[in-house]
């Protein structure tokens, strides 16, 4: 069986890595199983990219579609192009997309279009919020998906009632827990960590990308004051890519606890959420981190396709309106924030299942 693998976001990279080394595993093994590796330049800076693939060990891609940078239909066009010549050039038994960006939304569709099985890798995720790009991305590749890998029954549930078979859904876990649990022990501790002075659990990691917190420079400054004033002084680390960037040269106000980081690679990242005292963020991805983690997380978000991180993980959907932020804060600080617990299968596992589950299809 040969797999074509399709990668081309910082969030692609994290579940992608377990992945290959699954495959690579029962390949020498002796099972009749390989891969190619599409990585199609969605992000291209090297932190978001290089970086990502060196310290999570992921091979070099076997191309590099070059489709960073446009709007997105223009990169979901110059996507479609580039991938569907890939593909007549290197036939393959199945397209194995992941998450929810314009590169899982543009390939799946140039597979199915070549009568290519494909299978989606964290399926049946819904925030039901079309103004998120992401949200249309998934319903697009659901809608042709032959086999679902599951990260919770909720999913399943959602992929059941818009009317896929039970056959084709496969509850298998978080493959990003799974990368997540394989480099715990080895989080790398900033630089700057010495520099700043900072203490384990006694600062606040902030991650801000989504447009309606970044984008409009006034809501930003309302966020970030309600932040600096009801954290108790303790620094509050924020990791901003240029976008924000721009935001934050705009904003008059100056903020004596925030302090502002390029972005980090996976290891650092991490190191950082694993020791803070809490997590205020408006990512879906980080949220499932730090449930498995158990560092207390507040999204800046009114809705979230991550449910189970609220319902059972450490996280607090508490809304966009900067009002709602010292009432959490105020909670956390008081120490009576949820313990939480972890879904079921999100055991560093995932990966596993996946593969054993297409061995088992495509012997068939």
């Amino acid at each position: 069986m040969h797999i074509t693998i399709i990668a081309g976001a910082r969030p692609n990279f994290m579940k992608i890595s377990p992945i290959i080394r699954e495959i690579i595993k029962q390949h020498k093994l002796g099972v009749s199983i390989d891969y190619r590796l599409v990585h199609t330049g969605q992000h291209f800076d090297s932190v978001m990219s290089e970086t990502f693939f060196k310290e999570l060990n992921i091979p070099k891609p076997d191309i590099n579609l070059m489709a960073g940078g446009g709007t997105q239909a223009e990169q979901t066009a110059t996507i479609m192009v580039a991938f569907e010549k890939y593909l007549l050039e290197n036939p393959t038994d199945l397209v194995l997309v992941v998450g929810d960006v314009t590169s899982t939304m543009a390939c799946s569709i140039v597979a199915k279009k070549m009568n290519i099985k494909l299978a989606h890798v964290e399926g049946g995720i819904r925030s039901y919020d079309n103004t998120m790009p992401e949200e249309i991305n998934r319903k697009v590749t659901d809608s042709i998906t032959d086999y679902f890998f599951t990260t919770t029954t909720t999913a399943n549930d959602i992929l059941f009632k818009e009317g896929h078979s039970v056959e084709k859904l496969h509850l298998v876990g978080n493959v990003m827990i799974d990368t997540l649990l394989y480099n715990i022990d080895k989080l790398v501790q900033p630089s700057f960590f010495q520099e700043k002075h900072l203490e384990l659990k006694k600062y606040i990691v902030l991650t801000l990308h989504r447009p309606n917190n970044v984008d409009d420079f006034e809501k930003l400054a309302q966020l970030l004051t309600e932040i600096s004033n009801n954290v108790h002084g303790l620094p509050v680390l924020f990791p901003a890519h240029p976008r924000t960037l721009q935001s934050l040269k705009k904003i008059n106000s100056t903020f004596d606890n925030l302090i502002v980081i390029p972005p980090l690679g996976y290891l650092e990242f991490n190191y950082l959420v694993k020791n803070s005292m809490a997590v205020i963020t408006d990512s879906g991805g980080i949220t499932e981190e730090t449930t498995v983690m158990k560092v207390p997380c507040m999204t800046l978000r009114d809705n979230t396709e991550r449910p189970e991180t609220c319902s059972i993980g450490t996280n607090e959907l508490i809304g966009t309106n900067p009002a709602n932020i010292k009432p959490a804060l105020d909670i956390l600080f008081s120490g009576k924030w949820k313990k939480g617990g972890i879904p079921e299968l999100w055991d560093g596992k995932s990966s596993e299942r996946i593969i054993a589950i297409l061995i088992s299809l495509f012997k068939k």
